[in-house]
């Protein structure tokens, strides 16, 4: 018997949960559901599907503890005087491949530092997607840079490269592909752009610990990878971030930028500076401790992420209407901070996406919408009406870019399909899989009921 699971077996297997039956499938061995269900949708008085009570964030214990109260008791609590930061930088260089690792205070202090090793400002065009985290684009109007987003490719909710090269003028100085939900852009194109216009590709790959292109290390690829340890990460220490480079001179850069214009040379009160800008980005000494202990379970966590997902994402294929995200043939390995579907309504008989998710959730299953349409947020365009935007790029450019930003179809659409799954329900057991399974094919199968209700 094929290791495949068929859309026959899988209604038929659903199909029986739903009737209150006890079932215990097996297709090619693997175990598909035991679960008993009543037929009636939790939102319509039946018991929920899921009964799960997923993995609670973060997972810590005495590794932890003693860290934190050995850097304690060291006296060393910054990077001047400790040697944790140091500590860490090497070991996740080591675990990612990267030549160089730069600590920093946070994932957008790590994009704000290379956009300061990289000198971007005044004029300046920086190419990023509309779906992502509102730091992406901070980071260039900080530099009062001009964000220029390129469209997704709607089945994989990344930035589409073909939309990168429309979007490529003589202003262009970065392309920052992200590795939105942990699972990696369209590299090999993205990276053969840039070669060819002569481009940094830098890697916004905040979400994508320990994912792979290639079986290469995500954030290893460009000109530099940027990762955040903020509280909801895959490597977490509450906040926290990186830089990851392959180039001696770009990393030492970098180092100056966010250790206000020092270089590793510089010691005590030596008041010697390089470049001429700089700022404050330094991780701690305490984070660095937290990060340490938090590595010494991330592999076995990206590995549990990735065996959940591939098996939900068997089973919800084979629902009419739910599309997990794509994964390019590049991709040997996703960091899965997020698990993305689509939802298409029409398939569960207009039931809305917002009263599918208050379905899902009345079943146990924790979901919610993901990113809104950040291009024309208010937040965003009120950028053309900034003083120090209108005085550096004039009004008839910073409406020019309005227009431009209204150009992400695709991403419109993604924003009102998107449904998202945070990390910590893939680190739950497999059991816990076939329950949101069960729990989304018993809507679809209510789903007219659900919507007149």
């Amino acid at each position: 018997m094929k290791d495949q699971l068929t859309r026959r077996q899988f209604i038929r297997s659903t199909s029986a949960a739903s009737a209150g039956v006890t079932v215990a499938a097996s297709i090619g061995g693997i175990h598909l559901f035991a679960a008993e269900t009543a037929d009636k949708p939790a939102k319509l008085g039946g018991k929920p599907a899921c009964t799960t009570k997923f993995p609670r964030w973060p997972v810590y214990d005495d590794t932890e503890r003693n860290a934190l109260r050995e850097t304690l008791e060291s006296n060393g609590w910054f990077r001047g005087n400790g040697s944790r930061v140091a500590k860490f930088e090497e070991a996740y260089a080591k675990a990612t491949g990267a030549k160089h690792c730069l600590a920093a205070a946070s994932g957008t202090a790590a994009l704000s530092t290379v956009m300061g090793a990289l000198d971007i400002g005044p004029g300046d065009e920086v190419i990023i997607p509309p779906y992502t985290f509102v730091a992406t684009y901070n980071v260039i109007t900080l530099n009062y840079g001009l964000p220029i987003f390129a469209d997704v490719d709607l089945e994989s909710f990344q930035i589409d490269p073909k939309q990168i090269s429309a979007t490529i003028t003589k202003s262009t100085a970065a392309i920052m592909p992200v590795h939105i939900g942990g699972s990696p852009a369209d590299m090999d194109a993205i990276l053969r752009i840039g070669k060819e216009k002569n481009l940094p590709v830098i890697e916004d790959a905040c979400q994508a610990h320990m994912a792979e292109w290639q079986g290469k290390k995500i954030g290893t690829l460009g000109l530099a990878g940027c990762f955040s340890f903020q509280a909801s990460k895959n490597l977490n220490s509450g906040e926290g971030g990186a830089v990851l480079t392959n180039d001696d001179n770009f990393a030492e850069t970098c180092y100056v930028f966010h250790n206000q214009g020092r270089g590793r040379q510089v010691k005590g009160y030596n008041f010697t500076y390089s470049g001429t800008r700089g700022s404050n980005l330094r991780l701690s000494e305490f984070q660095a401790s937290i990060l340490t202990a938090q590595m010494t379970r991330l592999e076995e966590q990206t590995k549990r992420r990735n065996e959940n997902a591939a098996y939900l994402s068997k089973m919800l294929s084979e629902i009419p209407g739910i599309h997990p995200a794509k994964l390019y043939d590049g991709v040997t390995r996703s960091a899965f901070h997020l698990y993305m579907f689509r939802y298409d309504a029409a398939r569960f008989n207009g039931l809305d996406r917002s009263r599918f998710l208050a379905a899902l959730s009345a079943e146990g299953v924790p979901c919610s919408v993901g990113y809104g349409v950040m291009n024309t947020d208010e937040y965003v365009t009120g950028l053309a009406k900034n003083r120090h935007y209108l005085k550096i790029y004039g009004e008839k450019r910073m409406k020019e870019w309005l227009e431009q930003n209204k150009q992400c179809l695709q991403n419109e659409k993604l924003c009102q399909q998107a449904v998202w799954f945070t990390q910590t329900m893939l680190l739950a057991d497999r059991s816990a899989m076939e329950q949101i399974a069960a729990a989304i094919h018993r809507i679809s199968k209510n789903s007219a009921a659900l919507a007149k209700a």
